[in-house]
């Protein structure tokens, strides 16, 4: 296995300190806080690690971040088993930096059963082979602005991302609100399905927020421009391989009052619908 997804996956491996708490910890990326998809992966393994059941697995999940996360401190997860009922089984989680928590999410399991079934068709998208890969674009922008290179710009990245749409990041112009990107593990991951629905709980947020300022010309670097996620949720709806190539089709429906509201659905090769989610973050621009 490639070593940017393993260190992934031993990142989102927590350590069981006692019954219910948990500690994960953040790599040393030099990031000035914890990524939000980090901590939603953490908090989904370690309330999937108090549902010994294996035919239940989670098909919701709704977090709120508190506090900026600190990469420097562990982080805390304290598990709380609310419910086990004969189909769901319901926990929340909070994590805790320093005696304060840094985000809170409820997260469901059901389990594994038939019923009716329907779909939304997959959004026509170039196939990942046809769009620009996230290297090719930090080459391209390295090239333009020297000065941007450094460790963290160059690491080996666990998760592939293809874009069919680019924001050209050196002139951002006005563009819709909606992107397609392709995703997926740079390698074979485990059969464990809950390790695929963190690590896609991961992936979840890299691009989701971004998808709100799109419209308004706007390069994240910007010194002026201040971008968070506020909240996130998430559906699972089918099985599937995060190390296969999933369609990310993600739309941004509105923004306002220095808020971005955006969703995502994910479709596998075969154009079936795996997994949605939402989430509204932070877009204040500084005067």
């Amino acid at each position: 296995m490639k070593e940017a997804l393993a260190d992934l996956i031993q990142l989102l491996d927590l350590e069981e300190i006692d019954v219910n708490l948990f500690k994960g910890v953040s790599p040393n990326e030099g990031w000035q806080r914890v990524y939000g998809g980090q901590v939603i992966g953490q908090a989904l393994m370690a309330a999937s690690r108090t549902v010994p059941d294996p035919n239940r697995v989670a098909h919701s999940l709704h977090g709120y971040f508190l506090r900026p996360g600190d990469t420097t401190c562990p982080i805390i997860y304290q598990v709380d088993q609310i419910r086990d009922g004969r189909s769901f089984t319901t926990r929340r989680v909070k994590a805790i930096q320093k005696g304060q928590a840094i985000f809170s999410m409820s997260v469901s399991f059901h389990v594994i059963e038939v019923g009716l079934t329907h779909q939304i068709s997959s959004p026509e998208a170039p196939g990942p082979e046809s769009c620009v890969s996230e290297e090719t674009l930090l080459d391209a922008y390295i090239a333009a602005v020297p000065e941007a290179e450094d460790a963290v710009t160059r690491r080996a990245r666990p998760i592939e991302l293809r874009f069919a749409n680019p924001v050209d990041e050196l002139a951002p112009k006005p563009m819709p609100p909606e992107q397609i990107v392709w995703i997926r593990a740079v390698d074979v991951m485990p059969e464990d399905p809950r390790l695929h629905q963190a690590l896609l709980a991961y992936a979840s947020d890299m691009t989701l927020i971004d998808t709100s300022y799109r419209p308004h010309a706007i390069n994240w670097r910007q010194d002026n421009f201040q971008v968070a996620s506020l909240d996130h949720a998430m559906w699972f709806h089918r099985p599937f391989r995060a190390d296969a190539w999933l369609l990310y089709h993600q739309d941004s429906p509105f923004s306002g009052g220095a808020r971005g509201f955006s969703r995502g659905t994910f479709y596998d090769a075969d154009g079936q619908l795996v997994a949605s989610c939402a989430q509204e973050g932070l877009i204040r621009l500084h005067q």
